[in-house]
């Protein structure tokens, strides 16, 4: 990006959306961007649909974040969310909400994000449309939809006494690499600072890791499709962290969910508290094979929703954006 080249606030609305559009693989929907609506073709005849807002501030910093990683993010957090519901993603519809001097090339590499989540975590799903519009806040809305292909949504309902407890994906690297940032990119008075190729290659191979974890997470969506394949009774994704969504899965179960400390790796405190590994909560009926790795057992519920080595959990409730990235300051 450059001083020379155009901004957004310079441009036309259609002169954006080509500098996107040209970015994307081509639609293979009926109809898919440049109409007033996209028509999808969707064989199972239901659709599951989520949305998820990511604000410069509370969600991200430019500082830290380059349009590429903002752009495989924002597909990423909700592509999981369809995971979640046993459903294979098909669209996505991106609305962004961009300053007057933001410069084009940050759109169109924000686009190639886009269209590299699609491509790595769920061949097939596509942007099929969206909408731009202006705010002195960099704002990005994506709404991702999906297609059960048959089967019965996977619920966070479903649990009941005696399944097993499995996670699929990773505990506690995003949290580890929010750390990372405030730790590591940030001046005296706490301001971030770059996150520039010479400084990460300063950074041990777990931190670099975990960086890469926090600012592009890749939730293993295949692996979340074969878990609803595989019979699971319950299944989330664990955005706000695994002691927070346990404890919204019990409760909308009624149920408990009770956790074996030492399966949940080296550090239990951050696999339990840290936000937006976007690894799936998931739990299987008795003799079922699984998916992921089991830490834990579902049971009839008792003094509490959650409970760790049969102590109720009374530690750090979650992932609170307002809290863990200080929204404060952008």
């Amino acid at each position: 990006m450059t001083d020379a080249e155009p901004t957004v606030g310079e441009l036309s609305e259609g002169q954006i959306l080509r500098g996107i559009l040209d970015r994307l693989p081509p639609s293979t929907a009926p109809v898919g961007p440049g109409d007033d609506a996209a028509v999808l073709a969707v064989p199972d005849g239901r659709v599951v649909a989520t949305t998820d807002t990511l604000v410069h501030g509370p969600d991200f910093r430019l500082t830290w974040s380059s349009p590429f990683d903002l752009g495989f993010k924002a597909a990423a957090v909700n592509l999981s969310d369809v995971a979640a519901m046993g459903a294979r993603p098909i669209a996505l519809l991106v609305a962004l909400a961009l300053p007057d001097d933001t410069p084009l090339s940050f759109v169109r590499i924000f686009a190639d994000g886009l269209a590299a989540a699609c491509a790595e975590l769920a061949p097939g799903c596509a942007v099929e449309g969206g909408d731009l519009t202006v705010s002195d806040t960099l704002t990005i809305a994506v709404t991702a939809l999906g297609s059960l292909d048959g089967r019965v949504p996977v619920l966070r309902s479903g649990a009941r006494p005696g399944d097993a407890v499995h996670v699929v994906g990773e505990l506690g690297e995003a949290d580890r690499g929010l750390r990372v940032l405030f730790e590591r990119f940030t001046d005296a008075t706490g301001a971030p600072v770059p996150v520039t190729p010479d400084a990460r290659a300063e950074l041990s191979p777990g931190d670099e890791r975990a960086l890469d974890r926090q600012l592009r997470p890749r939730p293993p969506i295949a692996e979340a499709l074969a878990a609803a394949a595989a019979g699971a009774t319950a299944m989330m994704d664990i955005s706000d962290g695994l002691a927070l969504d346990a404890t919204r899965l019990a409760e909308a179960s009624g149920v408990t969910v009770a956790l074996d400390a030492a399966a949940l790796g080296d550090d239990p405190g951050q696999a339990l508290q840290g936000g937006e590994d976007h690894g799936f909560l998931v739990t299987f009926p008795p003799g079922a094979a699984g998916a992921g790795r089991r830490i834990g057992v579902v049971e009839e519920r008792g003094r509490a929703p959650l409970v760790v080595d049969g102590t109720p959990y009374t530690g750090r409730g979650g992932w609170d954006p307002y809290r863990d990235w200080d929204a404060g300051r952008g």
